[in-house]
């Protein structure tokens, strides 16, 4: 009765052919016996990693892909300056890639397994370097990162929670159950990616409006076929009925470009120039008038029109 051979993971495999192509490039013409033997694995397997080594290198041209053979029962390895070389890190590099892993760790964001192995690595290699002992990550000790710790906790336990949420389109107050989905980080800001039983539909929310998060005690139960979106071209999903509104902003209302889904900026001297997709004109209009003379409206000038007679409108009164 045969036995079923345990699948070998990817990383496994990876991490070996990584070993495998300096050691290999420093024996040229070794038998492949004894590369297999030193290697520690089967002469099969090693086929099949030279094999596999044809598809690799550090481009997609042929000139920039490793060449491996094994003809005639001896293996040569060439092309392949750039693995076989040791990495070497300035100070600078070392520390960098320190905080960033550190970071990912304290996020609970990746593969945590991994993050670990090669912060280990890392730090052990770079031990002797002056004040590496000394480069820390600050856990976010914000209400942002309050909520952050909520939702983490209510993702891992499969939990459902209740958000207080700013909705700034119509700049109101929101109370809705979500079943978490995911965690993600889109452009420098965290989203809550998940099933609103509100809008019957999957949600994102940005963690610094979250207002308030209590992990309810339901199971987060999403519905049949849902997945999570594509948010690769960032977090803003365009609907059918949104107009690009294009705003100046003057310095005092440059928040504006950080707080709102803007799809482009541009500098002109101090002002900046947005453009703020938004189906909600009275959402514009009251934005617009609240902030006074640091925002005006450029486009489309039916919308700039709305938003001068609002403007007399209020005027009006106030007049005896």
């Amino acid at each position: 009765m045969s036995t079923r051979q345990p699948v070998e993971s990817a990383t496994s495999r990876v991490e070996r052919l990584l070993t495998m192509v300096p050691w290999l490039a420093s024996r040229q013409g070794i038998e492949i016996e004894r590369a297999a033997a030193g290697l520690g694995i089967t002469e099969k397997q090693l086929r099949a990693d030279l094999d596999l080594l044809f598809m690799c290198g550090y481009g997609p041209m042929p000139d920039e892909l490793i060449e491996a053979s094994y003809e005639g029962g001896r293996v040569f390895v060439t092309n392949a300056d750039a693995i076989s070389r040791p990495l070497r890190l300035t100070v600078d590099e070392a520390i960098s890639l320190i905080v960033g892993l550190r970071s990912l760790a304290a996020s609970g964001a990746g593969e945590t397994s991994a993050v670990e192995r090669a912060l280990t690595k890392l730090e052990g290699a770079a031990g002797a370097i002056p004040g590496v002992e000394r480069v820390v990550v600050v856990e976010d000790d914000t209400e942002t990162g309050h909520v952050l710790a909520d939702l983490r906790d209510a993702l891992t336990a499969g939990r459902r929670v209740h958000l207080g949420y700013h909705v700034p389109s119509r700049d109101e107050h929101t109370e809705r159950d979500v079943d978490p989905m995911r965690l993600a980080r889109v452009e420098g800001h965290w989203y809550l990616e998940g099933w609103c039983h509100r809008a019957q539909d999957v949600r994102l929310f940005r963690a610094d409006r979250i207002e308030d998060v209590r992990v309810l005690d339901q199971p987060a139960e999403l519905p049949e076929g849902v997945t999570g979106r594509d948010l690769s071209a960032g977090a803003y999903q365009g609907g059918a009925e949104d107009v690009a509104v294009r705003l100046r902003l003057a310095p005092g209302a440059h928040w504006v470009a950080e707080y709102y889904p803007v799809t482009d900026r541009t500098p002109d001297g101090a002002d900046l120039l947005v453009t703020l997709p938004s189906s909600n004109e009275g959402f514009i209009q009251r934005l617009v008038l609240r902030l006074g003379g640091d925002v005006r409206v450029v486009e489309p000038t039916s919308l700039r029109a709305s938003v001068v007679d609002r403007a007399r409108s209020a005027l009006e009164a106030y007049r005896p």
